[in-house]
């Protein structure tokens, strides 16, 4: 792999949810994931200590699990001048040294050494919930903007995760969509779009996803 496109990183963080955290004008709500220790059992719905309240937008097979770069974290800590800790984007891993918005969709990650795989699906996308939750001008706008998000992924192979687990890449797909490619609003390739459809097994979120974005393009 290039500089750009590295194959290994590491698990900075597991977190989750195990308790609702109440907002203003949203009411419980499962983002205030903090970090776990230990190894953290994740089956086909994602972490098993992992809180959901709104399961119509959050969680299921396509969005078990969702994590984040920890680079794009730190972009996002000096521009709002602000700690923001393990979890504070919802996220269940905080990743370092691989591309997280950047990976390709259905890019394949082996977790760990006690057989965890899991698949790239789709991009975050910012609501109310969280824009009251980062307490922001404008939050939404601009995390759909920069296009930071973090991905979805769903279980291939259910394992465990603990802190400094190494992820490995160990399928890259040769389609050509990236994570990023998918946030409404980013430029994207109409033929990379339709190779990315034309893949059979693709994942229920990820082909909804594409052809929305296909038939904007």
């Amino acid at each position: 792999m290039t500089a750009d496109h590295p194959s290994t990183g590491v698990v900075l963080a597991v977190c989750a949810a195990t308790d609702d955290v109440i907002l203003d004008k949203i009411g419980a709500s499962g983002i205030d994931k903090r970090p776990l220790t230990g190894r953290v059992a994740v089956g086909e719905l994602g972490l098993g200590p992992d809180h959901v309240v709104d399961t119509k937008h959050h969680g299921g097979i396509d969005q078990a699990v969702y994590a984040y770069s920890e680079r794009e974290a730190l972009n996002w800590a000096d521009e709002l001048d602000r700690d923001l800790p393990f979890g504070w984007f919802g996220e269940n891993l905080r990743i370092d040294g691989l591309p997280v918005t950047d990976a390709l969709v259905g890019e394949r990650w082996a977790i760990g050494d006690d057989g965890l795989i899991l698949e790239t699906t789709i991009p975050r996308t910012p609501c109310r919930t969280f824009a009251v939750w980062a307490d922001e001008d404008q939050w939404v706008k601009r995390f759909f903007q920069r296009s930071d998000t973090g991905s979805y992924l769903r279980v291939v192979s259910p394992g465990t995760v603990g802190v400094s687990d190494v992820v490995h890449v160990v399928h890259r797909p040769s389609h050509g969509v990236r994570i990023r490619d998918l946030v409404p609003g980013t430029d994207a390739d109409r033929d990379a779009l339709e190779r990315l459809l034309s893949v059979d097994d693709l994942a229920p979120k990820v082909r909804r996803e594409a052809s929305r974005k296909l038939s904007r393009v």
